[in-house]
């Protein structure tokens, strides 16, 4: 971890975790030709530390954020947001907490084209029901925390790669979640830039105190979380930063 990462290290208070993975199960195929992605995986993410998500490709990491993010449900097992089981929920109260509790980032930046920076982090926050004057100073105030204050009204394609994925993180801010969940948010950055760009999503977690889990490939960006969980076999096994090999 750099420096003014480690400067911006909160103590980690004794609160209840933002997100907690339970036994989750998850078999792909039929008959003889089943996987097993997830046999029993479990893991809690606290308050303002980022934890890093580790593995092979084709380890289930993708499979695993989507079912902590709501967009799939395990075999069995239960997903706790904010202490509430949302393993039961329909599809409207799971998107209900989606759109409350949770924002992503993805390793392509995932932004609407045909419009600006500012507005592409202004949306989400109108579909919210936010108020546009307000939404519009978040999404000015997000992005020049990000250092693009000069950029807010450039579309996407007239932006760099850390650029654009610098606004899809302001984006994914922009209803205040409680928890990020990114999946290779470097994955298409040149090494410099992606330290860059993750040196910031770290410093916003730190300061505002936002759970993250984080699936990288890049094992010195993992290196700087807080905490790092390896995928294998189905299950998660927790090992220490420094051990990240």
């Amino acid at each position: 971890m750099n420096a003014y990462a480690e400067e911006l290290r909160p103590l980690r208070a004794e609160t209840h975790a933002v997100l907690r993975l339970d036994g989750l199960v998850r078999v792909f195929g039929q008959g003889e030709r089943r996987i097993e992605v997830l046999a029993g995986a479990s893991a809690e993410i606290h308050p303002g530390e980022a934890v890093g998500l580790v593995g092979p490709s084709g380890a289930g990491k993708s499979t695993l954020l989507h079912i902590a993010g709501l967009l799939e449900t395990p075999d069995s097992g239960h997903v706790m947001v904010n202490g509430r089981d949302c393993s039961g929920m329909n599809d409207a109260d799971r998107t209900r907490v989606r759109r409350v509790e949770m924002g992503f980032v993805y390793q392509f930046h995932q932004l609407l084209p045909e419009f600006s920076a500012v507005e592409n982090v202004t949306m989400p926050q109108l579909i919210a029901g936010r108020g546009r004057r307000e939404a519009n100073a978040r999404a000015a105030e997000l992005l020049t925390t990000l250092g693009l204050g000069e950029r807010l009204h450039h579309r996407p394609a007239e932006l760099s790669g850390g650029e654009q994925q610098r606004t899809a993180i302001a984006r994914a801010l922009a209803n205040s979640p409680r928890l990020i969940l990114a999946d290779e948010p470097t994955g298409n950055l040149d090494p410099h830039t992606a330290q860059h760009v993750f040196d910031e999503l770290i410093r916003l977690i730190r300061t505002t105190g936002i759970a993250a889990l984080i699936a990288t490939h890049n094992l010195q960006l993992a290196r700087g979380m807080d905490r790092v969980l390896r995928l294998e076999d189905g299950i998660l096994i927790e090992v220490p930063p420094s051990a990240v090999r």
